[in-house]
């Protein structure tokens, strides 16, 4: 039964292919929490469009971010897996939270900046809003813990921010999240640029490892991962490239800083950068075999979409019962 479990929440937007930050910062982490909580995954596809999209290619993201969700460990007879736009109270919600957010709290969003600076042709008010629909994904499920990436804590605190004052105002209505980040993940940076994060929209290919790229691409593009002028693989202040590698090497080995400063002692940078792009690529092999098994079953992809929306439906009713009750709307 879902009140005898935790709940657990996350979403992942289909706007372009998912990156090894999006699988070290979240998705690798989702599958261990599908034996002890009541576990939710999105496709947030609503998210999405705050960016244009090619209607097509949305389409085909969609399938894939839901494959690849299962080709990473989510079973889905474990897990609620869904279509954000499948849940019509996704939007309900989002509108009657906007109006419990206030202006202030979301024009000092991060990401409201970052994207408004790279898509300056297409501020729109979805994209500046998206922090309160983002918060109705959370509230929605009465969510007590969301597995996050370091850059989604200024989200979950707003989220927080937002369901106490509704609290505040209408009484115990909406569980208060908990963003869980994990404490041996750092944030996955650019090959290309190593003081910014790795993003899946960054025009310079290599400056990106996709989860699903093949074996030759991903050790290429670590090949030409930019590091600084020393040749010591060590961890340090003004090494940002070396650091981001090694934090790499760590997520898919499990070696420490000592311990993979231990393993290339002696060793150059090009030893270094062809491990992390091996290791990586192995780590990776799994998952693109699982995808490429379950991108071709579309049949079966669909029939997870609607059983999870099903099931996403029935406690998000239950949710959005309560608050239009609260809020005075008429049933």
């Amino acid at each position: 039964m879902l009140q005898d479990k935790k709940i657990v929440f996350s979403g992942v937007q289909p706007s372009g292919n998912l990156t090894i930050g999006n699988y070290i910062g979240a998705i690798k982490n989702f599958s261990r929490f599908s034996e002890e909580y009541e576990t939710f995954y999105c496709v947030v596809d609503m998210h999405a469009i705050t960016v244009r999209q090619v209607p097509a290619e949305l389409r085909r993201r969609t399938y894939e971010t839901l494959a690849l969700y299962m080709a990473c460990g989510l079973d889905a007879k474990k897990n609620t897996l869904f279509v954000q736009s499948h849940v019509p109270y996704h939007a309900e919600l989002g509108w009657i939270l906007d109006c419990y957010t206030m202006f202030g709290e979301l024009s000092r969003m991060t990401q409201f900046k970052d994207k408004s600076a790279k898509h300056a042709d297409n501020i729109n008010a979805g994209l500046f809003t998206y922090p309160s629909l983002m918060a109705a994904d959370i509230l929605l499920y009465q969510t007590d813990v969301v597995p996050v990436g370091i850059d989604q804590k200024q989200h979950i605190e707003l989220t927080r921010d937002i369901a106490t004052r509704f609290n505040q105002v209408y009484g115990d209505t909406f569980t208060i999240p908990e963003g869980f980040i994990p404490t041996d993940t750092m944030k996955i940076m650019s090959l290309a640029e190593p003081t910014a994060k790795m993003s899946k929209s960054d025009p310079n290919p290599n400056a990106i490892v996709y989860i699903l790229d093949n074996k030759d691409d991903i050790i290429r593009k670590f090949r030409r991962a930019v590091t600084d002028s020393d040749t010591r693989v060590c961890y340090g202040e003004g090494k940002d490239g070396i650091n981001n590698l090694m934090n790499i090497y760590h997520a898919f080995t499990g070696k420490s800083n000592e311990e993979i400063e231990r393993e290339f002692d002696g060793k150059g940078y090009g030893d270094f950068k062809l491990a992390v792009g091996e290791a990586c690529a192995d780590g990776l092999a799994p998952v693109r075999a699982e995808f490429d098994r379950l991108i071709a079953a579309k049949a079966y992809l669909e029939s997870v979409m609607k059983e999870g929306s099903e099931k996403a439906m029935y406690y998000a009713r239950k949710t959005m019962s309560k608050v239009r009750r609260k809020i005075g709307f008429v049933n």
